[in-house]
């Protein structure tokens, strides 16, 4: 099926197209930048599918990259920047639930186009013969729904990871999954235990990071997350008869994730700030449900599960971080506050506000007066003190190591950073003693006991 729609390619993906035209190939933008640019959106990538073989493109442009000729792509260099162009091909098995086997070369766009995940996905265009989508992408679009190219089950058979990217898609878009590719999912989702965590850990960010992070809940629904991340689904499964809530853990954390917004840490952080619930369950006589100790608990899951998905070490030190103070109370005076700025850290403070207003607003109307009053006067003070510029960490300490070691007579060693320590928490309890004097005047009083 081709169509009138109109899309506005780049000047290089137009030339490229072009020179591939005028060398007598067929060649078409495809895919992801199709579906993007019809929805609005400006693309990240344009991909480019043809005809000509990989080694007919290298005759014809004078910088291109081999990324992978074996599976017919090689990367056209216009400048510094790179555009894949991709033979039309027919993918061989799937053994490893992932990459073909093998891929076979065709003259057919149609061929192509039906190896593709989701119809959305599955549409071509230049501007010479305008848009071709033969599987209906144009008519998934106007009705929100995520629609497998062909048969479901050999769509996610060839690629296990495409049962992510379904789930994925909706969470970008708010589409619905179409219910036979729904069952497909339900029915392979244990096939994801063949992806790389890594493949995983990209798909989980972009889940939670999308306009709509509730959709964790149909990985959950369909199994995904029984594989992923079993963590949560021992979430779904606890209660919290506790009158600071109405929903179970699980539910609680979804709705915590949806009002914080869409930054990789704070989602994530949202997302396992009460992993350790389940494992920290107890009811007292009357019935009421506590957790405590929980956030440690948290930390270490934390910990565990974001190794296990290879995140990087910044991310998993500051989630962890925030995952750790997310439930500790922050009494809403300014000693209060540079105590718990120290504590957290001066980077991760702001974040943890924002956190700790994520898990209020995801709990019961209990008592929630009195926590918002807290909260916004503890932001309130916050921004006092940054105003002030007073000291909560070493970097705006009045002293340093050297300072001490030149004009208090310290030398190298842990009773330097101990003093430093003790220096630091002496101003942090009063402000106005950060002053290069009068702070190695203590010291050297401190020195001399």
């Amino acid at each position: 099926m081709q169509n009138t729609t109109m899309i506005e390619l780049p000047e290089r993906v137009k030339e490229i197209l072009d020179t591939i035209m005028e060398a007598g190939y067929e060649a078409y933008a495809v895919g992801g930048c199709i579906r993007d640019s019809i929805l609005g959106r400006k693309p990240n990538d344009w991909d480019i599918t043809t005809s000509a073989s990989p080694y007919e493109i290298k005759e014809l442009f004078r910088r291109t990259v081999d990324t992978g000729i074996q599976h017919g792509t090689v990367t056209v260099m216009m400048d510094k920047e790179g555009f894949e162009v991709t033979t039309y091909r027919i993918d061989g098995d799937y053994k490893d639930g992932r990459h073909p086997s093998e891929v076979t070369f065709t003259a057919s766009l149609k061929e192509d186009l039906r190896r593709r995940d989701f119809t959305i996905n599955a549409m071509a265009y230049n501007e010479q013969n305008g848009l071709v989508d033969i599987f209906g992408g144009m008519h998934d679009i106007a009705d929100g729904v995520i629609r497998c190219v062909g048969e479901p089950r050999e769509r996610f058979s060839e690629d296990a990871l495409r049962i992510m990217r379904a789930v994925r898609f909706s969470a970008q878009l708010g589409y619905q999954i179409e219910e036979k590719t729904k069952a497909a999912i339900k029915e392979l989702a244990p096939t994801l235990k063949k992806i790389s965590a890594e493949r995983i850990q990209v798909e989980l960010v972009k889940l939670v990071t999308s306009k709509h992070p509730e959709e964790l809940l149909t990985a959950y629904e369909t199994g995904i997350t029984s594989v992923i991340l079993p963590e949560f689904d021992l979430c779904m499964e606890t209660e919290q008869h506790n009158p600071h809530h109405l929903y179970n853990v699980g539910m609680h954390t979804i709705h915590a994730m949806e009002v914080i917004p869409a930054d990789k840490v704070l989602r994530l952080a949202m997302l396992f700030h009460d992993m350790g619930k389940p494992v920290c369950r107890e009811t007292d006589e009357r019935g009421i449900d506590h957790f405590h100790g929980h956030p440690q608990v948290s930390e270490e899951i934390t910990g565990k599960v974001l190794r296990r998905l290879k995140f990087d070490n910044d991310t998993v030190y500051m989630v962890k971080k925030l995952v750790r103070c997310h439930d500790q109370y922050i009494p809403a005076d300014e000693r209060g506050v540079r105590r718990a700025m120290w504590r957290v850290g001066e980077d991760a403070f702001p974040l943890l506000l924002q956190v700790k207003k994520a898990d209020m607003e995801a709990q019961s109307t209990f008592l929630i007066e009195e926590k918002e009053k807290n909260l916004q006067a503890v932001g309130r003070i916050y921004q006092e003190i940054l105003e002030k510029k007073q000291c909560v960490s070493l970097k705006t300490l009045a002293v340093n190591g050297k300072d001490l070691m030149d004009e208090a007579g310290y030398v190298p060693g842990k009773e330097l950073g101990t003093i430093l320590q003790e220096l630091l928490h002496l101003v942090i309890e009063e402000p106005e003693l950060n002053d290069k004097g009068t702070l190695l005047k203590e010291a050297r009083q401190r020195r001399n006991r």
